[in-house]
């Protein structure tokens, strides 16, 4: 990477600082799963007005549009500036004709297959980190994907000490297996949570009390259209009505309300809507909104 003509303390730092795998981060990121979509051009500049805001937190994967994520990532922002955290997640692979074209990749040499795929297409030396999804619970993964936990973990740990990675991170886990993994230096978990998901709240619970940054995906409600949604709750619009904010950044504050070490990572394929999530970190959410939204 190289470094940057802007100091630290000069950039903007949207919702605040905080901290991911030792390094200072902004507390809202960028998401960029939906740049699978659309033109270059757009794409490209999304990126590029992201980190001018202040963004150094993005979030991708090399099974994102086929490789076409990372790709666009490189071709936005490479060579990268020192201050960006890229962060990539690894426990799946590309493949077209699977369920939304994927199929489990668990097994440690998959793994690592993956880290270096990323690699290749980012045009990095090492990730920042990486999140892994363990699936040797889920009932319906072929028995020959159904890896040890623990040969996993020894993975992870191997591709860090080796250089590949800064750190790991953990997504879709339980606290059970959150504490199971804790011994090998966890640096982040990504599990949904929203003020219509609060499931996780076990897992938040043990990333706060050892203070492992907490990545939520889906802040503002799952992205499947029978689910509910955030911005659609009559308390969340009663409170942007009154703070003069949208509904779905009330519903982004109210995450950042989770602890300081919370990071949020909306995506967008739009600039207008870029500047509007990272604007959420400006709203301050009094007595009278948090009582409304917690109920």
């Amino acid at each position: 990477m190289t470094t940057s003509n802007t100091t630290w303390d000069t950039r903007p730092h949207p919702g605040g600082l905080a901290s991911l795998a030792g390094r200072p981060v902004a507390r809202i990121g960028y998401g960029a799963m939906q740049l699978e979509h659309g033109d270059d051009e757009p794409a490209l500049a999304v990126l590029r007005r992201a980190v001018e805001l202040g963004v150094d937190h993005i979030d991708t994967a090399e099974f994102y549009g086929a490789g076409r994520v990372n790709a666009r990532i490189r071709a936005a922002l490479h060579p990268y500036p020192e201050h960006v955290v890229l962060v990539s997640k690894i426990g799946a692979t590309t493949d077209l004709g699977g369920p939304y074209g994927l199929r489990p990749a668990q097994k440690p040499a998959e793994l690592r297959a993956e880290v270096e795929t990323n690699l290749r297409t980012l045009g990095l030396e090492r990730l920042d980190v990486v999140n892994f999804y363990p699936m040797y619970r889920t009932p319906d993964i072929p028995a020959g994907q159904r890896v040890d936990f623990d040969d996993q973990l020894a993975e992870l740990v191997a591709l860090r000490d080796a250089g590949l990675i800064g750190g790991f991170g953990l997504s879709h886990v339980d606290a059970d297996q959150l504490r199971r993994a804790l011994p090998s230096g966890v640096v982040c978990v990504q599990n949904a949570y929203s003020l219509v998901d609060r499931s996780s709240e076990p897992v938040l619970g043990l990333c706060r009390e050892h203070g492992i940054a907490w990545v939520p995906y889906f802040p503002l409600g799952s992205g499947f259209a029978e689910l509910p949604k955030v911005a659609d709750q009559p308390a969340v619009r009663e409170v942007a009505t009154r703070l003069g904010a949208t509904p779905s950044q009330v519903g982004l504050a109210w995450v950042l309300t989770s602890g300081p070490q919370t990071l949020l990572i909306p995506g967008t394929r739009s600039v207008g809507h870029l500047q509007e999530n990272l604007a959420a970190g400006d709203i301050v959410l009094d007595d009278e909104a948090l009582a409304a939204l917690e109920g």
